[in-house]
């Protein structure tokens, strides 16, 4: 079926229909040759459209393993070529078959490098995927929805779990948790007691953990102010590491401020540098925020920043042991050099012990 992608500024984009689910939503960008089934259930693409620049999508087909979340979260997905034979030794079935599994809205033979052209231009904006016979009134009063802001309620998990068995009991507050974040941090000795995003600091300081960890999310850090709060209270208490949302949250609530990025950071290659060796490291990013410099409170320290724009990568305090990156050390997909840093959230959670 002929499907078309338009957007908030009137730009369209023909294409051809996976389907027949229309979709709403950001439309935003990723950069990543490869990772297309983690990007596709990376719930911090909650309430948005991604488009994939790499032309040629499926090629290694789909596996339930590569999976970072139960289900997608994306609110639709655009692509160039979709490969339907596939050719990996993991390989489980083709990416259209996972994408027709989950109905998720999805705009295939699309020049994706001329949608991204466009946000790279204008910024990201709203769009929607819809059959090339819809009348311009309905286009229009699709584009009219306003998107929603709790994103974070809607991937968070329900009840508190636990993963792993190791020597760190560490509570994590899920805000929009990857499966490779557990993987990583029981790879590092930690059990993870894993809680609702809003859970109150009370209850988790109650289970007397080594450490705090701050999840990555979906959403704009500000509409939030209740998770905010509880980080706040948990400053002084236990070791605290965040991961993209993660460090938003807690820079705001040792007193900084965030911002909007013209178009983000999504994709496997961007270059970061540490300010303490001089050593640029490339990260998986996916986050449409970011913490500003202005007014930067005394207390907070960069200690890592984007080769790219310059924007904060990652801070720590000055005296408590808090510190978070605004990459995805997780590497779900990769590259794989930032898994050290978990380890030394586990050391920073020894340290605390003595």
């Amino acid at each position: 079926m002929n499907g078309l992608l338009v957007l908030a500024n009137g730009a369209r984009f023909k294409g051809t229909l996976l389907g027949n689910v229309e979709g709403f939503g950001e439309l935003v960008f990723n950069t990543g040759m490869t990772g297309y089934q983690e990007c596709f259930t990376d719930p911090s693409y909650e309430g948005q459209i991604l488009t994939l620049t790499y032309p040629l999508i499926g090629n290694y087909g789909a596996n339930d393993e590569f999976m970072q979340t139960a289900k997608p979260a994306a609110a639709g997905y655009v692509v160039d070529q979709i490969a339907e034979h596939p050719s990996n030794w993991e390989c489980k079935g083709t990416i259209t078959e996972f994408i027709e599994r989950y109905h998720v809205p999805c705009l295939y033979n699309v020049d994706t490098r001329a949608v991204t052209r466009e946000l790279r231009k204008h910024g990201v904006m709203k769009g929607v995927i819809v059959r090339a016979d819809r009348t311009e009134d309905e286009i229009r009063e699709l584009l009219g929805q306003s998107m929603h802001h709790n994103q974070i309620s809607r991937v968070t998990t329900p009840y508190p779990y636990v993963y792993g068995d190791g020597k760190y009991k560490v509570a994590l507050v899920d805000c929009g948790l990857k499966k490779n974040i557990l993987k990583s941090l029981a790879a590092n000795d930690c059990t993870v007691h894993v809680f609702p995003a809003f859970t109150p600091a009370e209850e988790l300081l109650s289970i007397n953990p080594d450490g705090i960890f701050m999840s990555p999310g979906p959403g704009d850090p500000q509409d939030v102010p209740e998770i905010v709060e509880t980080v706040r209270k948990l400053i002084g208490k236990k070791p605290v590491f965040g991961i993209c949302m993660g460090l938003q949250l807690i820079s705001i609530a040792l007193g900084a401020k965030t911002f909007k990025l013209p178009f983000g950071h999504r994709g496997a290659n961007h270059p970061v540098k540490d300010l303490r060796t001089g050593r640029v490291y490339i990260t998986s990013q996916n986050h449409g925020y970011a913490v500003s410099d202005e007014d930067l409170p005394e207390c907070m320290e960069v200690i890592l920043r984007s080769v790219n724009d310059g924007t904060i990568e990652g801070i720590r305090h000055k005296t408590l042991p808090i510190q978070a990156v605004q990459y995805h050390p997780e590497a779900a997909p990769g590259p794989t050099d930032n898994f050290y840093l978990f380890k030394e959230f586990a050391q920073m959670m020894e340290e605390n012990r003595k």
